[in-house]
């Protein structure tokens, strides 16, 4: 048996082997024509996970025929960093045009990629740092700026069941038990669009089935069986930060404080954690509890200055906070129900009463008459029109059943008296 797993006995060594993502590699894209001219500017590559991003880093080293240095920025620090640089810049023509690859690039703190910066510039590397976490926010601007961005997208259905029969067809180890799919409804669902995770889950079954056709329920039993292998590498990662925003949601502390130890365990970014949180306390708390969203950010900001291990007690007081709180999702369904009523009513025109009239012909024509300012008349407040004709009197926002949007909801029927009409 090969000890060599068949994700990597797979991987293309060829551009016209590669699959999917023909936008950045096809024939007419920017970085095939940069490849093919031996010309090669530092670059991050971003996209989900098992859609090539290292494989490509791996194809263009290889038709470049240039010297390749890997990376995790998991494992790795300062210290690796510059001893490639150190490496490069003593190696003579033998390191001329050093591709210096950096895996997981979001990990590296601020100094870990100020330490990039000069070797960048210079030109003593050309970088190329692979990202599951949108650059803008995950990478420094001025390593940013040096570097182009090319955006990888998760791979279709029929490019991942074109791999799972190229697979079967051309791997020497699979060839040998002449299997067929009986379906591919299971082995689709289970990789996630994630090609490595496809072929992992396909390796496992192979494994441990005694005919030659692969059912769902092969596939199923295949994975249960294995499932601590299976996630070794994090490939329940997005099973489990469901779940974790799910026991969150469902007010459940024990389970929430459960799954963030399976995270923190596994070795998980504490800011991709904090990010999520972030989300939930506006969209599953918010105006129930306006604190949680403080608590949230407080969060991020804590854990993105700290890092592992203390952070796992900022995240656990986090999510203990945010799981015992009321919840409300109204601004999230407000926000919902307002851009269905933009995407069905397209652009309305803004009443005359609220428009700015900075010129004369505006006036003229009737640009800002009768506003009435709020701050004239008793409580700030009076009644007028403020969204478009054809919207009047609809409701949007709906306060949620809870003890701080039961005083909203107060408060609006005192001023608003029935103007707006929520739908039954």
């Amino acid at each position: 048996m090969n000890s060599i797993p068949l994700a990597e006995r797979m991987r293309p060594l060829t551009l016209d082997q590669y699959l999917g993502q023909q936008h950045i590699i096809g024939p007419e894209s920017s970085l095939r024509k940069a490849i093919e001219s031996g010309y090669l500017p530092s670059l991050i590559l971003w996209g989900p996970p098992g859609v090539g991003k290292t494989t490509l880093a791996n194809i263009i080293a290889h038709t470049l025929k240039r010297p390749f240095y890997a990376l995790s920025a998991i494992h790795s620090g300062v210290k690796e960093v510059r001893e490639v640089i150190e490496k490069v810049q003593t190696g003579g023509m033998f390191s001329k045009g050093a591709i210096l690859f950096i895996d997981e690039i979001h990990r590296f703190s601020k100094s870990q990629q100020d330490s990039l910066l000069g070797a960048v510039e210079k030109g003593v590397v050309t970088l190329i740092g692979a990202t599951t976490e949108n650059p803008s926010f995950e990478v420094i601007n001025a390593l940013l700026s040096r570097c182009q961005v090319y955006v990888l997208k998760s791979l279709e259905q029929a490019e991942l069941i074109s791999l799972v029969d190229k697979a079967l067809s051309e791997d020497i180890e699979l060839k040998k038990k002449n299997l067929k799919m009986q379906s591919y409804k299971a082995i689709l669902r289970l990789s996630g669009g994630d090609a490595r995770k496809l072929l992992n889950v396909l390796e496992l079954t192979a494994g441990s089935i005694a005919g030659d056709i692969i059912s769902d329920d092969d596939v199923v039993a295949a994975v249960q069986q294995n499932i601590s292998l299976y996630d070794k590498a994090g490939e329940l990662h997005y099973d489990i930060i469901s779940a974790f925003i799910k026991s969150m949601r469902g007010s459940d502390p024990h389970a929430a404080v459960y799954y963030l130890a399976r995270m923190v365990e596994g070795g998980e970014d504490p800011k991709f954690i904090a990010r999520r949180m972030l989300i939930l306390a506006a969209e599953d708390i918010g105006l129930a509890n306006p604190n949680a969203l403080l608590m949230a950010d407080a969060t991020f900001r804590a854990v993105e200055n700290i890092g592992w291990p203390e952070s796992r007690i900022i995240l656990s007081e986090c999510a203990i906070y945010l799981a015992t709180s009321p919840k409300s999702n109204s601004a999230y369904t407000a926000i919902d129900k307002a851009q269905s009523l933009v995407r069905n009513h397209g652009d309305l025109p803004v009443p005359l009463h609220l428009r700015n009239a900075p010129t004369k012909l505006m006036k003229e024509l009737g640009y800002g008459d009768e506003y009435q300012y709020a701050h004239a008349y008793n409580n700030n407040f009076v009644v007028q029109q403020f969204l478009p004709d054809a919207l009047k009197g609809k409701a949007i926002y709906s306060p949620g059943k809870n003890t701080k949007e039961s005083q909203i909801a107060s408060w609006l029927l005192e001023r608003w008296n029935g103007y707006y009409q929520q739908e039954e």
